[in-house]
């Protein structure tokens, strides 16, 4: 049993030294910025936003179904009837009685007609029939209900259906561009500071080896002055350089942190996370990069998410010129309906739901706004123009930033050349250097100097390396194939 967990906690130990040193390749560290960086999923949301807006734009081509309804509480109702004309009616029977016996106070014979028709019941039922028809004509409007179903589908709208759905197409690629934009900023950083950590872990142990060359320097001269061989300036010479790389060193281990914590911030890790690089120094034969001999700046106009932003961008613009010349261009849309009221005038006034139906064309023709039509659609032409303009002029830049990449790949590689050579001098000089201190036939200060121009030689070269590296990296980005990949 205690070897049992004897084994447990050492597997336990092991497993957490493993993951206190993370290493990472360059390749990780790029996919681990490309998952953790907030503004490519910010980008990511943009290219989603413009799929749904453009799938938004295609729907207006169909129809268009919408409902409505409503209620309306009226203080009077609606009459059709005057008041004298419902009064006479609902008094008909009187009144026509009133209107016989005075006509046959002056007519015998109408008096004995009148007397040979009159009957008890017929006024009454004279003065119901008018009361009845007076009510028929009650509308019943103090509460009113209606409701309808429209159908709207466009038949020629100017142009601005299919000019918007483009616009809405062009609006999803240029998020798609921009994304890939960002996307290449957040590759070249990680890069930038990927390369930087390197450079500076070999500087450290470069630090190290030269503090070391120096520590064993000073304790040759402090021997040497203890027998006499060598002065108490000769220590103090070599104490004052070896207080200087001590104090480089801790610089340089200072900047590998805090270059460190930037690498762990761009890849979405812990400020204080422990990382390892796969490319942890220079090799001591960096391989030089090439350049393209023949570049066809078409094919890196293609690959150039800019230049497809600013084409797209002039695209969108050239679309809109539509948009504003069909507001002032004559518009055909079908339109069909089913509506109901209550009350309901299909069966006279009733106080019952019903309801018909109605098609029909509607042709919108603007009269008086040519003028203003013609100038905002100059002046969306001109910004159209600005656009193309401004495309023209980012190729011309972009033309530029290729070849001064090239540039800057042919003048690295040749640093590196010149350094790799120097290297050899140096190294050449301290050896000769040493031999010649401890043969006593060259002094201290010679063999500080070659140790100094050793350590120069040493850092031009990986000053050199990081370079040919880097502006590799830029060319890629000037070409347009600055990817994952």
């Amino acid at each position: 049993m205690k070897t049992f967990f004897t084994l447990l906690i050492v597997c336990i130990c092991f497993s957490q030294s493993g993951h206190a040193q993370e290493l990472l390749s360059l390749e990780q560290c790029r996919r681990l910025a490309i998952e953790n960086n907030k503004s490519l999923k910010m980008k990511a949301k943009d290219i989603d936003a413009a799929n749904f807006t453009h799938r938004a734009a295609k729907t207006n081509f169909l129809p268009k179904l919408s409902l409505a309804g409503g209620y309306i509480r009226n203080g009077e109702q609606m009459s059709l009837l005057s008041n004298d004309t419902k009064s006479l009616l609902s008094n008909m029977g009187t009144s026509s009685t009133q209107l016989l016996q005075q006509a046959a106070s002056t007519n015998a014979g109408l008096a004995a007609l009148l007397g040979s028709i009159q009957s008890p019941g017929l006024e009454s039922t004279l003065n119901q029939a008018g009361q009845k028809l007076v009510d028929e004509f009650k509308t019943d409007t103090r509460n009113v209900y209606v409701g309808a179903a429209i159908l709207t589908q466009p038949i020629y709208m100017g142009g601005k259906i299919r000019a918007y759905n483009a616009i809405t197409k062009f609006a999803e690629r240029l998020a798609s561009t921009q994304h890939d934009l960002a996307l290449q900023e957040v590759i070249l950083s990680v890069d930038e500071s990927y390369w930087q950590v390197v450079s500076l872990t070999s500087k450290l142990k470069l630090a190290q080896s030269y503090l070391n060359l120096l520590n064993t320097l000073q304790s040759d001269v402090t021997k040497a002055k203890e027998e006499g061989i060598a002065t108490k300036a000769d220590v103090l010479r070599v104490k004052v350089k070896t207080n200087s790389a001590e104090l480089m060193l801790t610089k340089v281990e200072d900047g590998l942190a805090l270059s460190k914590m930037v690498l762990c911030q761009l890849c979405g890790l812990k400020l204080d996370s422990k990382i390892s690089l796969s490319n942890q120094t220079m090799a001591e034969n960096e391989s030089k990069y090439g350049i393209e001999s023949e570049q066809n700046l078409n094919q890196i106009y293609a690959a150039r998410p800019e230049i497809k932003g600013l084409d797209y961008a002039h695209r969108m613009q050239v679309k809109n010129v539509q948009i504003v010349r069909s507001d002032f261009l004559p518009s055909l849309s079908l339109i069909g309906s089913y509506y109901m009221t209550n009350p309901s005038v299909y069966n006279g006034f009733e106080n019952k739901l019903n309801g018909d139906w109605s098609i029909g064309i509607m042709l919108k023709m603007p009269i008086w706004s040519w003028r203003e039509g013609h100038f905002k659609v100059q002046a969306a032409k001109a910004k159209a123009d600005k656009l193309n303009l401004q495309l023209q002029d980012t190729k011309e830049k972009i033309a530029l930033q290729v070849s001064q990449a090239n540039f800057k790949v042919k003048e690295a590689n040749k640093l590196l050349t010149m350094s790799e050579e120097n290297m050899k001098h140096a190294v050449e000089n301290l050896r000769t250097a040493n031999l010649g201190y401890k043969e006593g036939v060259i002094p201290m200060s010679d063999l500080l100097e070659a140790q100094t121009m050793w350590l120069s030689a040493k850092s031009s070269v990986l000053d050199a390396q990081i370079s040919c590296r880097l502006t590799h990296t830029y060319l890629q980005k000037a070409n347009g194939k600055l990817t994952l990949k």
